[in-house]
């Protein structure tokens, strides 16, 4: 349900890999939303290096700027807004050549977009990525009298996963996003993702191995499982679930280190899964399982196909199956029609389970799904209170958790410098995706992007923790 802006794409982690000298002009890129985004960016830029045109690190004085936009919910297509205007500014001042919009809500919103910024050169859905360096080549042609059709690509969803090979990456280099499918075949009545991203569409065992591969040679220790729905993984190419076989595929990729998954769907974590991640050389102790509420009637007005009874049964057999495992998940506070005992059952589920991360989300209704016809809307300033009161819970619980870690030994990748304390790294123990969850304080010496080292945890500093390495990184 996050949205994460990367202000621009050499602002984030080390510097872009694959760059290109300028042969045809020089662009920057603007990637707003989710990891699954980011994948999309990164095969983006590949596509316009591979092209001939250099990547520069802010706008001012590019030739052309593209931005992938998020149009998941209401305010991440306001950020995109915000975003667009900002850089028309800039072309309207003579600071940049071109504007391409792309992405989600180019994919879900062409007429609002060219209704309300008709400035921009050409807009391409989600599904055009692909042909990304052939609408830069017509947007800094700068031909202003184009008809709206001719300034907008969309090509259908496709009927098998688009290859993410190739990827001018712009995470910090020791670790990447491993998209293993698109799509969703899920019908929950409060998202739009199935309208802009099409049907659930696996990509073959080989291919994710081949692009695991590739992300390893380039530097990667930490490989990040992404999807709409990861646990869904081969039900439409080899008509049942295959998350399992593959876990067991990266457990054999050579100078990988982490395997951290993200985006499961509760149904279909089965046995085998639980075995196979808890069993696994390399799957860390964390699950990304979102499960959006715990109230029966309200998952059911959701179309979660999951109950209370099943969640938690699952929950305990996690729990009980992989020791140490930290689970992250979201809940919407404010659906259509949630009582106040609804709510506080939800509120209290999160007090009695203490999740190790978790985040909560106001209700956002979203034009086109199923629960825009819903009765029984919550006011905005109800699901703020809500929201407000879960977060209060869950503040103690993660506060409690970082208490408890001081005294223990935990392996921690390290991202770069803190940059509030010298002398000092900031990493992430196996509980912490990078830009979602908590960070370590490290002191110790030459430690680097990318290493491991085991820390002995010193102090809790709310949220976050702080230790001194133990040994020698690896």
């Amino acid at each position: 349900m996050t949205t994460k802006s990367l202000p621009l794409a050499t602002d984030h982690g080390d510097q872009p890999r694959g760059s290109l000298a300028s042969a045809k002009g020089n662009f920057a890129f603007i990637s707003l939303g989710c990891p699954k985004n980011l994948v999309d960016s990164e095969r983006m830029l590949g596509k316009l290096a591979q092209d001939g045109y250099a990547l520069q690190p802010d706008a001012d004085g590019a030739d052309v700027v593209v931005i992938n936009t998020c149009g998941f919910i209401e305010p991440a297509r306001q950020e995109s807004l915000s975003v667009i205007r900002e850089m028309l500014a800039l072309k309207a001042a003579g600071k940049v050549g071109s504007v391409v919009v792309a992405g989600c809500m180019a994919e879900r919103q062409r007429d609002v977009l060219l209704e309300n910024v008709p400035e921009v050169d050409q807009i391409v859905g989600v599904f055009g990525r692909e042909e990304i360096a052939e609408v830069v080549n017509r947007a800094t042609h700068r031909q202003p009298q184009l008809a709206d059709e001719q300034r907008s690509l969309f090509r259908p969803a496709p009927v098998r996963a688009l290859e993410d090979t190739s990827r001018l990456r712009i995470t910090p280099r020791h670790f990447a996003y491993l998209k293993i499918s698109e799509g969703c075949d899920r019908l929950c009545t409060y998202c739009a993702i199935p309208k802009m991203r099409g049907k659930h569409v696996t990509k073959p065992i080989e291919e994710v191995i081949r692009e695991a591969n590739e992300l390893v040679a380039d530097g990667v220790r930490e490989l990040i499982i992404v999807a709409q729905d990861t646990t869904y993984y081969g039900m439409d190419l080899y008509g049942r679930t295959r998350l399992a076989d593959l876990i067991r595929a990266l457990d054999k990729v050579e100078g990988l280190e982490w395997i951290r998954t993200l985006y499961a769907y509760p149904e279909h974590i089965s046995d085998e899964v639980i075995d196979t991640l808890a069993g696994s050389s390399k799957v860390i102790p964390y699950l990304d399982m979102p499960l959006q509420h715990i109230n029966d009637r309200v998952l059911k007005r959701m179309i979660r196909r999951v109950d209370r009874s099943s969640t938690e049964k699952l929950l305990h057999r996690l729990r009980a199956k992989w020791p140490d495992l930290a689970i992250r998940t979201t809940f919407i506070a404010g659906f259509p029609g949630e009582t106040e005992a609804e709510f506080e059952e939800l509120r209290q589920f999160v007090a009695d389970f203490k999740f190790e991360r978790m985040g909560v989300f106001p209700y956002s209704l979203e034009p086109g799904t199923p629960a825009e016809k819903l009765d029984d809307r919550i006011p905005e300033d109800v699901k703020a209170a809500r929201v407000a009161a879960i977060m209060e819970v869950q503040q103690q619980v993660a506060f409690g958790w970082a208490n408890a870690q001081v005294g223990k030994e935990h392996p921690v990748i390290i991202d770069g410098p803190d940059p509030e304390f010298a002398g000092h790294a900031r990493g992430r123990t196996t509980a912490d995706t990078p830009d979602i969850d908590c960070a370590v304080r490290v002191k110790g010496k030459n430690l680097r992007p990318g290493d491991f080292v085991r820390v002995k945890i010193t102090a809790a500093d709310g949220y976050d923790l702080a230790g001194r390495a133990i040994g020698q990184p690896w």
